[in-house]
């Protein structure tokens, strides 16, 4: 009798437990599924970012700015701007097949010559400075109240200008061929795409984490072609007339 009472109360127990955590998880489920009821006409966004351009081994950190106005829930219209600095090593195998058979012949008579080492290999370190520049389209995805998802094309220009630091005579003379300025500056265009999402803390405060990837080729008459990657992080805000009309 004492055992068929306890199985009893342990079920009850259970089935206590169970319909909380149904009543929580459906709480839960009904506050991330439901849709969105305000979103701003104005979003500005500032946030660190991560510049990177992996054929030439570049990382600059820095910072994002981008700046928008809602012209409906799913379409937002704006306009990002980023600039990191950094610093790589610059070696032969990143530069292009013609520049590339230019310095191999120059550093072989000079090799043959006994002016270097056969061991020598040409290594230049150069800070850089990209900024990037670009307007048009997010696309965001509002079904979740607490997350916003979006995505975007890619299309801008991109600036760098780099300058080479050489450690040793014969890599100053290689530079003063190249670059005699001593530093270079290019403009480029890029295309690609990005993406990203929002944590909304509450209606006009939000984090956004986003990744574009671009595709262009700085420095077209010395550098092998690449890609650009940009990783950003940082506060999110939206103000105004409420584009849901709720």
């Amino acid at each position: 009798m004492l055992q068929q009472f306890a199985s009893q109360s342990n079920l009850k127990r259970k089935g206590q437990t169970t319909f909380i955590v149904l009543v929580v998880s459906l709480l839960f489920a009904s506050r991330l599924f439901a849709q969105q009821s305000y979103v701003g006409l104005w979003d500005a966004y500032g946030g660190f970012t991560r510049i990177m351009q992996p054929n030439i081994n570049l990382a600059e950190p820095g910072f994002n700015l981008q700046a928008g106005i809602r012209l409906t829930t799913w379409l937002t219209g704006g306009f990002d701007y980023s600039i990191g600095t950094g610093q790589n090593i610059l070696d032969s195998g990143m530069l292009i097949p013609s520049v590339q058979g230019q310095l191999a012949a120059q550093l072989g008579e000079l090799m043959e010559l006994g002016a270097i080492p056969p061991s020598y290999k040409l290594a230049v370190p150069v800070n850089t400075r990209t900024q990037s520049f670009q307007v048009g389209p997010d696309f965001p995805i509002r079904i979740f109240q607490s997350v916003t998802f979006f995505v975007r094309p890619n299309l801008g220009a991109i600036q760098i200008l780099a300058r080479p630091l050489p450690g040793d005579p014969i890599a100053q003379a290689i530079v003063a061929q190249l670059v005699p300025a001593g530093k270079k500056t290019d403009w480029t265009y890029f295309y690609g795409f990005g993406g990203g999402m929002e944590f909304n803390v509450n209606h006009h405060f939000a984090l956004r984490l986003q990744a574009d990837f671009a595709h262009d080729h700085l420095f077209n008459d010395l550098l092998r072609a690449g890609n650009t990657l940009r990783f950003s992080v940082g506060p999110a805000f939206q103000w105004g007339k409420n584009v849901a009309g709720r």
